[in-house]
């Protein structure tokens, strides 16, 4: 305990740690969802790290933080759900990143899903898309997420769908866009075929890239009405990122790859 007594008087630094891609626009993306935290909390450190592609790396950006003088660190992955990344890749990073720095505290914060942030997200992009909170009882929303070879990953995106549903939607159906199926474009044959009329395409992903753009197209193939656009820097996303920060700061222990 004495080590986090010691920086007491000053909130953690938070970390973002995003995926990384060869796309330019997922690192925007990221930085702007990024700035937008900073205006929420003005004060608090707030940097980004990518796992992969893009720079600075984890390794970079703690060394950074730990040179600036921070001694205390919420790292917080850009993911949705609980799958590969957030088990392994980021922990093991972390810990290689961290080893040689023995008094830095770092604590890894909760994915952002599932959240109603999430939902009011998702929501926000259709209604910019052209719909309207009159148009739920006649249209079917495909949910529409990046894929996971990960069981628990898919279970999640399958029960927000369910839990979307009951908001008065015709109906909601779970797509991905790699490792499972049914692809997006499926999901929106099977809704047409069922005599659902209007159909929206809703990405579950936060920036854009090579799966989201893969979900457009399907969407586009199987003529999909409404295609809404990423989650991207929302006002709702946002929020959450500090709320997910908020709820690590004060209690999560060091990662055990720094206490072994």
């Amino acid at each position: 305990m004495s080590a986090h007594v010691t920086h007491s008087t000053q909130a953690p630094a938070l970390l973002i740690i995003a995926h990384g891609s060869r796309d330019p626009r997922h690192a925007a993306t990221v930085h702007a969802l990024t700035r937008r935290v900073r205006a929420l909390r003005p004060g608090l450190r707030v940097e980004t790290a990518f796992l992969d592609f893009d720079t600075p790396t984890v390794d970079q950006a703690v060394a950074s933080l730990y040179l600036s003088g921070v001694r205390d660190v919420v790292a917080l992955p850009l993911l949705l759900t609980r799958a590969f990344h957030a088990k392994s890749d980021i922990p093991a990073v972390l810990a290689g990143a961290t080893s040689h720095l023995p008094d830095l505290s770092v604590r890894i914060a909760d994915v952002l899903g599932p959240s109603p942030l999430l939902l009011a997200t998702l929501e926000r992009r259709l209604w910019e898309a052209g719909l309207t909170p009159a148009d739920r009882a006649t249209t079917g929303v495909v949910l529409a997420s990046a894929g996971s070879s990960d069981p628990e990953a898919i279970a999640v995106i399958a029960e927000i769908a369910r839990e979307w549903r009951h908001t008065g939607w015709c109906a909601v159906r779970p797509a991905f866009a790699s490792a499972v199926l049914p692809r997006t474009e499926d999901a929106v044959r099977a809704l047409r075929a069922e005599g659902v009329r209007r159909i929206a395409v809703a990405p579950y992903v936060i920036a854009p890239g090579r799966l989201p753009d893969r979900i457009t197209a399907g969407a586009e193939a199987a003529g999909a009405d409404v295609i809404a656009a990423v989650l991207g820097p929302s006002p709702e996303l946002a929020r959450l990122l500090l709320r997910r920060y908020d709820a690590a700061a004060p209690t999560q222990a060091r990662i055990p790859a720094l206490a072994a």
